[in-house]
């Protein structure tokens, strides 16, 4: 394969911007024969003139004018690169591209990245939802800035990755006011037989869950198990039975659902990370989340309310 010098194309594009070797001579600090020559080993490998004699200086060819056209846009893109891992973007939004997994509550997703789109710079948001091994998978392979996981990755993973602690936050127990007025009374030896709705087996949630009720020897009555927690919270809002979901967004879960809190389940806290191939964190939208989770959005609970 021919490969493209782009030292020669950078001097072919500075002379043709500067309009005379001369000032290009001025702009890169080089000598006269230096860039004349350089011009001339890309007009070789290239195979075509691209200056051409005008008085008594250069005009560009057609190919010329069409090989300045490609480099002003290489040269710009290099630029816009350095910008944006600088945190500077210009022209186009800053892209973030983010791997929810799974087993996030969809509210605690929204809650963690929206500080991303108040940022004063314009941010597209491009979110992806998937099992954190495809996920982590992607984010090796440089398909995603960072992955938002309820689990760290381990030391096991095929991926050398880093954990960023956003945050910790306890569980609660959610009901509509008919049920929550049943159980509320007693809590939480009240919750022996009460219809409850739980994530699948092998959740971080579920096993937290089925060590708290194992603890005080409680057995709810399992009414469904649920991948997808907003699904969940759903069949919850109908009366289905009762559901634990995190403190951190407890009143949208209230507002949302219309349910009522029934009882935290301290000792249980549910952590949440975001996963990345840097070691300390540079993208500038990711900044910005990660220092609103652990100023605000896990910073201390919401109003402790029955």
């Amino acid at each position: 394969m021919d490969w493209l010098n782009y030292h020669h194309l950078y001097y072919f594009w500075t002379v043709a911007r500067e309009g005379s070797v001369a000032r290009a001579c001025v702009r890169l600090r080089l000598a006269q024969p230096t860039i004349s020559g350089q011009i001339r080993l890309l007009e070789e490998s290239l195979g075509e003139k691209l200056f051409v004699k005008a008085g008594r200086g250069l005009a560009m060819t057609e190919t010329g004018q069409m090989v300045f056209r490609y480099a002003s846009e290489i040269f710009g893109l290099g630029r816009e690169l350095q910008d944006v891992l600088k945190g500077r973007p210009r022209g186009r939004p800053l892209r973030l591209m983010v791997g929810v997994s799974d087993m996030v509550p969809k509210l605690i997703a929204y809650r963690v990245l929206e500080p991303a789109l108040a940022m004063g710079d314009a941010v597209q948001l491009i979110c992806d939802e998937d099992g954190p091994e495809r996920l982590i998978a992607a984010l090796a392979e440089h398909r995603l800035d960072i992955v938002l996981s309820d689990t760290p990755i381990t030391s096991a993973a095929p991926v050398k990755a880093f954990n960023h602690l956003l945050g910790t936050c306890g569980v609660s127990v959610f009901a509509t006011a008919a049920l929550a007025e049943r159980f509320r009374p007693g809590f939480p030896a009240s919750l022996h037989g009460a219809p409850f709705l739980m994530p699948i087996e092998g959740a971080i949630l579920r096993r937290s869950l089925d060590a708290w009720f194992a603890a005080r020897k409680i057995e709810p009555r399992l009414i469904g198990e649920f991948k997808d927690g907003a699904l969940m919270k759903a069949f919850g809002q109908a009366g289905a039975g009762l559901f634990a979901a995190p403190d951190a967004i407890e009143r949208e879960v209230r507002a949302h659902y219309r349910v009522e809190v029934i009882g935290r389940m301290d000792p249980v806290t549910e952590s949440y990370y975001t996963i990345s191939i840097e070691r300390k964190l540079k993208h500038p939208a990711v900044v910005a989340i990660s220092n609103a989770a652990r100023e605000s959005l896990f910073a201390a609970g919401p109003p402790r309310q029955r």
